[in-house]
């Protein structure tokens, strides 16, 4: 039949099925293909691999005969939509002899839910079919960004920045190597400006970005409350875990302050701790001449307000702040506007959370000042309109609990063993053949697992309006590529959107499906 690119083969079941390919340019990995059911509607299914061989072959003297080359391929179910719009596989398997036909935009964008929400990720994999997320659904059920160093995790973070900023999101990010300062110009990049008529945007900063920093480096000084401080408050503030012997000495000069009725500050409790007889004091002391000294407590503290506003994107920059204080930065800004947030005193908030591995760790890796407050926003956050974005290049070092709260993961590629374990063990929808493409996925591409698509699908995540951040550094402009997408003549070499990463790793991308694509470049 006219515009068929194969035909059903071999057994096949209400999950799978192979089929003989009759147009070879056609059909590739990845690619999505449909073919009609006996029943009378149109099953929808994605190919997962593809072979050539050989239709007879000689083992005689270890030679192969001359013979026409056969091409065939597997493709999964993902079935149709009923009379009530649900998603359903096949009641039962395709036929030997049933065509396979390239599946048009209309079926997939129906089938897989595709064109709802108003946040623009980018282009379902080798087609020009927009994909795109609700934005109360992305804050009330959280989201995770997850891949390797270099393999985009940052590029798409600033992505999904940029689309809530359009939609009016107010965004808190905790951002440990100044990256995201850059969202306030527009992509000055020419490889990628090249490419935005492909995705349909245009070059723009975005004004709202507003860079607040504990050490000064950059923007607005941040400050947290220094003045009349609980002794709960200043123990978890501490980088050192006290004992029970020094958490009596503060207690007791906290007391005494109180007692008096006067303000007073981290010095005051100093000089009360002097004061007391204890040999234990000196630690104490110790730990907070170490805080004061950082000069990150104020009597005039950064107000809750002003880090979440409407129209307002607040990048909480920590370069120069020591490993150990950036948790407990985190720890006292999260619980402020948690705590604001409940009680109604800043709008609906999407906090996004890079190095995520450091501030809400996995159990066994350890326990940090963060962990407590982090695993609460994760859990009871969706309540009250406080959503949490967990950005990460270790997936089994993040907290599992975390992981599972976030019902929509971006993940690019990853390869360690470990991540890939924790990844299958804590992404629903995330299948064997899915976990290998993981491995395999050029710089760029994205496997999104969402609540608002139907399956997991790989994305090309659109190239960026805002100049991506570089951590500070001054590199000169390189050839950015695209990442897939586009449809009939429309398809690029990979190119490289990944992140410059903390260890300073070059950004990279190919691997089997980029040069795949390569080869196929004249589709």
């Amino acid at each position: 039949m006219k515009g068929s690119v194969g035909v059903v083969f071999g057994v096949s079941s209400t999950a799978r099925f192979d089929f003989v390919v009759t147009e070879p340019s056609k059909v590739h990995g990845t690619d999505y293909v449909k073919a009609w059911h006996p029943e009378g509607y149109w099953v929808l299914a994605r190919v997962t691999d593809v072979e050539r061989k050989n239709d007879s072959q000689s083992l005689d003297d270890l030679s192969i005969e001359t013979s026409e080359e056969v091409v065939s391929a597997s493709a999964v179910t993902i079935g149709s939509r009923d009379e009530r719009g649900v998603l359903r596989p096949p009641r039962s398997p395709l036929s030997p002899g049933d065509r396979v036909y390239p599946a048009d935009e209309e079926l997939l964008e129906g089938v897989l839910g595709l064109g709802e929400g108003s946040l623009y990720l980018g282009l379902l994999e080798n087609t020009d079919i927009p994909v795109r997320l609700e934005a109360a659904s992305l804050v009330k059920k959280h989201c995770s960004i997850l891949a390797r160093t270099g393999s985009g995790k940052s590029y798409a973070a600033g992505v999904l920045m940029e689309e809530l900023m359009e939609s009016g999101v107010p965004i808190l990010v905790i951002d440990p190597h100044g990256e995201y300062g850059s969202l306030r110009s527009p992509n000055s990049r020419k490889g990628e400006r090249d490419l935005m008529e492909r995705y349909g945007v245009e070059p723009r900063g975005y004004p709202g970005v507003h860079v607040f920093s504990p050490t000064g480096l950059e923007g607005e000084t941040f400050r947290m409350n220094g003045l009349n401080l609980g002794p709960r408050e200043l123990k978890e503030l501490v980088p050192t875990s006290l004992t029970n012997t020094q958490v009596g000495v503060l207690y007791k000069a906290i007391k005494e302050l109180r007692e008096e009725g006067l303000e007073y500050d981290v010095e005051d409790v100093i000089e009360r701790a002097e004061d007391n007889r204890s040999k234990s004091k000196w630690n104490l002391i110790n730990s907070l001449e170490y805080l004061r000294d950082l000069d990150v407590l104020s009597a005039s503290p950064t107000p809750v307000e002003e880090l979440v506003r409407e129209g307002r994107c607040s990048v909480l920059d920590m370069r120069g702040v020591e490993p150990e204080m950036q948790p407990i930065i985190v720890a006292r800004t999260a619980r402020n506007v948690f705590e604001a947030r409940k009680r109604g005193e800043v709008p609906p908030v999407m906090m996004f959370l890079e190095e995520a591995h450091n501030f809400v760790p996995e159990r066994g890796f350890g326990k940090v000042a963060s962990s407590d407050v982090l695993r609460t926003v994760a859990s009871e956050g969706r309540k009250f309109g406080m959503g949490l974005c967990v950005v990460s290049q270790r997936p089994a070092k993040v907290d599992k609990n975390v992981l599972s709260q976030c019902n929509t993961q971006i993940i690019l590629k990853v390869t360690n063993p470990n991540d890939l374990k924790a990844l299958a063990s804590g992404v629903e929808g995330l299948t064997a053949d899915m976990e290998d493409e993981v491995s395999r996925l050029p710089s760029g591409s994205a496997l999104m697992v969402s609540t608002n698509v139907e399956r997991p699908v790989l994305v090309d995540v659109r190239v960026r309006r805002s100049l991506h951040g570089d951590g500070g550094l001054d590199l000169p402009d390189e050839p950015q590529g695209g990442s897939g997408g586009g449809g009939e003549g429309k398809r690029v070499d990979r190119g490289s959107r990944g992140d410059a990463g903390s260890d300073g790793s070059s950004r990279e991308g190919g691997g089997l499906i980029g040069k795949l694509f390569r080869k196929r470049g004249d589709r």
